[in-house]
């Protein structure tokens, strides 16, 4: 069952995380990629990625206590986004601990933002299953609190196309329509060409990007940006 995983290295804390294993191949398993073997880190990923969505909104909802649903939901989405765990992951040195296998090790999986997110995950799972939710509430906590702190206003979270269509609505006007002009290229390699058009003098905007979501961002972007210089047609 444990043929991934060697316990030969005693190992049950990570430096930065308040929290002794008692199991200690919970903490392996965390930190075991699928291309090492089995069991891997994926089931606690699942588990983690709940608890730390829960454990966040938690936290945002006693420190935002007049935020609104949407702020609250972009000040969660970037406390809890990828690109902040594999921070987190970073600064616990997680990739020293990390168990790879060979193609992934050569492809850079230790340094791989998605990998280093979802350890972090996996980590968090693995306490809850070793201690309980209590245990695992404080480690996110603690994992979370300089982040949490310095949160930028939700305001400045909002994506283009949501500012874009808010602006229209506090205008009376329509929303935006987006519309992809052109889409070529193989799946691997896809990109796309989208308009932005709005009711009134307003000239449509077109955005290029390698999919059609991030194309129709950067139109919504130049659109609001030409609105709000009153460069019409």
């Amino acid at each position: 069952m444990w043929a991934g995983i060697a316990l030969a290295k005693p190992l049950n804390r990570i430096d930065g995380i308040d929290h002794v294993f008692g199991n200690e191949r919970l903490l392996h398993q965390a930190l075991t990629h699928r291309s090492f073997g089995a069991p891997h880190y994926e089931r606690l990923e699942f588990l983690g990625d709940s608890l730390l969505n829960l454990v966040a909104a938690d936290l945002l909802w006693k420190a935002h206590p007049h935020a609104t649903e949407g702020d609250l939901s972009r000040l969660r989405s970037r406390l809890v986004r990828d690109a902040t765990l594999a921070e987190i992951a970073k600064e616990l040195e997680l990739s020293q601990s990390l168990k790879l296998g060979i193609g992934e090790k050569k492809s850079g999986g230790f340094c791989r933002e998605s990998i280093l997110a979802d350890v972090v995950e996996a980590l968090i799972g693995a306490v809850y299953l070793d201690a309980g939710f209590d245990r695992a509430y404080a480690v996110v906590s603690d994992l979370l609190a300089t982040r949490l702190a310095k949160l930028p206003p939700a305001d400045t979270l909002k994506d283009p196309k949501t500012k874009l269509q808010e602006h229209l609505q506090g205008q009376g006007v329509s929303l935006p329509e987006y519309q992809v002009l052109e889409e070529h290229g193989a799946d691997h390699a896809k990109e796309f060409v989208v308009s932005c058009s709005v009711e009134g003098p307003w000239s449509p905007t077109k955005a290029r990007a390698s999919n059609r979501r991030k194309a129709e961002q950067i139109a919504a972007d130049l659109m609001l940006k030409q609105i709000l210089s009153g460069n019409k047609t």
